[in-house]
């Protein structure tokens, strides 16, 4: 088995792609690359389910605490410093192992970035402050296709959809990375059966509370987490916003991140399938991690 060949692991969230990755660079003498864009923040430590310090111990990690809350991060930033990491990881003679669910990563890593023009920090600002149904309704007017398949319930993305269609007035599916899946190298993916991720979801968001999640997001509004617009898109720091907020209990915040979160999962695993070429890893409730990279291994050397 080639040191140097990178493995790439993904699923959704709470399919337990973390633990294997751990347990595979413990057995393979491996360095785990985030792939996550939330982790790379520090201070966003529970709500991302980013790894212990413990587990930072293990094995070295990757893209992770690598931005402060008020710094940006794109899938550019990502390429760059996930290409540099695996090179160095490869010059120790140890083995990349790239680890996430945020599918964007993967592909722009995979297949490249397209020509589209980097921010417009101006730009970006004006479009921000205008309301989401604004936003939409241009979007629909100057490109009707991206307006039917992008997700309009996320501003961060239909933000970047128009300051690309404002700042080059062409059609933003036009610049969009020109993917070519059949080359892409192996793809990892866990996948659960519905009701086995809906108990694993819950649980998790209820460990997240009882880990102090409240008191996290609190800390984090006072360093200016409101401002930073991706982490308020990220599935649980907002809620715990409005909770705090008073505009809903804490019973029915935490359902709701619950209910979400299952919606997320959901989202990752078509994503994954209709964007990407995963080799599917089925996972049944009972099944450990090690057993998980056991299969993983040996379908990897065949």
């Amino acid at each position: 088995m080639s040191t140097f060949r990178a493995i790439h692991l993904a699923g959704p969230t709470a399919a337990g792609k973390s633990a294997v990755a751990l347990t595979l660079a413990e057995r393979i003498g491996g360095e785990i690359v985030s792939v996550d864009s939330i982790q790379v923040y520090r201070g966003l430590d529970i709500g991302s389910a980013k790894p212990t310090k413990e587990e930072q111990k293990k094995a070295p990690h990757h893209l992770i605490d690598i931005r402060e809350l008020e710094e940006s991060f794109d899938a550019a930033q990502f390429v760059e410093l996930a290409g540099a990491a695996i090179g160095e990881i490869a010059a120790r003679g140890r083995t990349p192992i790239l680890c996430g669910g945020t599918g964007l990563y993967f592909k722009a890593l995979f297949g490249g970035l397209g020509a589209s023009p980097t921010p417009d920090p101006a730009l970006r600002a004006e479009l921000e402050a205008t309301p989401l149904e604004e936003l939409c309704e241009e979007l629909k007017q100057r490109d009707p296709s991206a307006y039917a398949r992008i997700d309009r319930q996320n501003p961060r993305r239909v933000v970047r959809a128009l300051e690309v269609i404002r700042l080059t007035g062409n059609p933003f599916l036009e610049q969009r990375a020109d993917w070519n899946a059949g080359s892409q190298p192996d793809l990892w993916v866990l996948r659960r059966e519905s009701e086995d991720l809906r108990a694993r979801v819950d649980q998790r968001v209820d460990v997240m509370f009882e880990q102090g999640l409240l008191a996290e997001t609190e800390a984090l509004l006072e360093k200016g987490l409101r401002d930073n617009q991706t982490a308020m898109q990220a599935i649980g720091y907002r809620q715990v916003v409005e909770h705090l907020e008073g505009i809903r209990s804490l019973d029915e915040t935490v359902e709701l991140i619950k209910s979400k979160t299952r919606q997320f999962a959901r989202r990752q695993m078509t994503w994954f399938r209709n964007q990407m070429s995963p080799r599917w890893i089925d996972v049944a409730p009972g099944d450990s991690a090690d057993s998980i990279a056991d299969r993983l291994l040996k379908e990897r050397t065949i």
